[in-house]
């Protein structure tokens, strides 16, 4: 038997067959681009209209507003626009009687949110956290005037005070001739009228902040309270309450926010008047009212944005503070 062994030289070896090159199919290394023309187009248009609108809408017109703080502006023709300096603040604080009432409403208003429907809503949280029955039921029934609008809310009250056919009038009987009780007309009554519907819905509010405050406590701190012989107040006072305090620190600021940016329900109710005056009441009724005066509104609205960043500022410090600590 005889066996043909086929040997190749190093040489032969070593040359390339005949034909096409071989294709590499090895991914380059280093940057990949992963986004095509098209994606980055939608991308850009995605954050770029929003962010040209937040821009245009929040931060030009602020400016705008700090800028014609200090002028005589009718509104018609950017011709007629003066400068008068500080006139406008001198007559605001001095000359209008409407200007300290305003800002008296606005203190009451934070003062009736925060000493009432804010421990409410921490007792509501407080019970709901349980893991009673029904609690979902709950929190969505106390949760539902939050996510209702303002207005809606104002006319619904509205309905609840209305001094013929209103649900107050007719269970204490004030509702018939000579008896009327004017909840919203009456410039002692319509103000606490109106807070109390604020508080209705600030309430709910409240509850949802410091109900996720509580579901992030973390349980080993109530067993450990409980080993030591605490009941639950105890256990609620100096454990559970102490470790609240960021929720605190939000629901101040927010309850200090909705205090000075009320509107919807004064100005649904009787549009501001007679008794129930708001800093934002006399910005909208000096900037788009009969008078039309800009500037003077303007000023108005200054010193609100002033009250809000004396108030969001140290806020702002002290988060950035503890998250540079962190």
């Amino acid at each position: 038997m005889t066996t043909d062994i086929n040997t190749k030289s190093p040489e032969a070896a070593a040359v390339p067959p005949s034909g096409p090159a071989p294709v590499d199919k090895r991914v380059p290394h280093g940057h990949k681009r992963l986004l095509t023309r098209r994606d980055r187009i939608t991308l850009a248009f995605m954050a770029g209209v929003p962010t040209v609108l937040h821009v245009a809408l929040v931060w030009v017109t602020a400016l705008a507003s700090i800028a014609l703080a200090f002028t005589s502006w009718d509104g018609i023709g950017f011709g007629s626009i003066k400068w008068v300096g500080l006139d406008n603040f001198k007559q605001l604080f001095s000359d209008n009687p409407q200007f300290w009432p305003a800002v008296e409403h606005n203190i009451i208003w934070f003062v009736v949110l925060i000493l009432i429907p804010t421990p409410f809503g921490l007792f509501l949280a407080v019970q709901l956290d349980k893991n009673i029955r029904f609690s979902r039921v709950y929190q969505t029934a106390f949760f539902l005037p939050v996510v209702v609008s303002l207005a809606v809310t104002g006319f619904v009250w509205q309905l609840v005070y209305n001094p013929d056919t209103g649900l107050i009038n007719s269970l204490i009987g004030a509702n018939k001739p000579g008896h009327y009780i004017d909840w919203i007309g009456d410039p002692h009554l319509n103000l606490w009228a109106v807070l109390i519907a604020a508080s209705w819905r600030h309430t709910g509010y409240m509850m949802i902040l410091y109900l996720a405050g509580l579901k992030g406590v973390d349980p080993s701190l109530r067993e450990a309270s409980s080993l030591d012989g605490a009941n639950e107040w105890q256990t609620f006072k100096n454990v559970i309450f102490p470790t609240l305090r960021p929720t605190n620190t939000v629901v101040l600021v927010v309850t200090i926010i909705e205090a000075l940016r009320a509107f919807d329900l004064v100005f649904v109710f009787n549009k501001g008047a007679q008794g129930t005056e708001l800093l934002s009441i006399l910005i909208t009724n000096n900037i788009i009212g009969e008078s039309s005066r800009i500037g003077y509104g303007s000023a108005i609205a200054v010193v609100l944005l002033v009250i809000s960043l004396a108030v969001i500022i140290p806020y702002l410090i002290a988060t950035f503070r503890k998250e540079r600590r962190a």
